[in-house]
């Protein structure tokens, strides 16, 4: 599976929770990865609440979301949360723009705890710089 996701505003979100460490590029190649893994599970599960309900237009709300934040709020770009909603579901269903809004809000406060654990392990190992395997530390220890 390709990353769908650019690495730069992955690493923007590393880099806001790493305070003074240096964030490799190993690490927002990683946490990309595994956003993008745990943003198509999300799309799956919420394919399958809509096809319960009849419909083929993933929304909001089955992201369990009732009220969808500003898309200038956002770090994550829409575009590629709209390509990784579809990866793992059928091609009959749209994603709707307040369900894509809401997928990536999820996905950056996930990125966001992921990179923070991460920088308190790159602390912990008294290093400077964030490294991939920070965040497979995390992945390994919390998942």
């Amino acid at each position: 599976m390709s990353v769908e996701l650019p690495f730069a505003p992955v690493d923007a979100i590393i880099r806001r929770r790493a305070g003074d460490l240096r964030v490799s590029s190993g690490a927002a190649e990683e946490l990309a990865r595994r956003v993008q893994a745990h943003g198509a599970a999300l799309a799956v599960d919420a394919a399958e609440r809509a096809a319960a309900d009849d419909r083929k237009t993933l929304m909001a709300e089955d992201f369990d979301v009732q009220q969808v934040v500003s898309r200038r709020d956002l770090e994550l770009p829409i575009a590629p949360i709209d390509r990784i909603a579809r990866l793992r579901i059928d091609d009959r269903y749209r994603v709707s723009m307040d369900a894509r809004i809401a997928l990536a809000d999820i996905l950056e406060d996930y990125a966001d705890n992921v990179a923070s654990a991460a920088a308190t392990l790159a602390r912990h190992a008294d290093r400077r710089t964030v490294q991939a395997e920070d965040i497979e530390t995390y992945f390994a220890l919390f998942e």
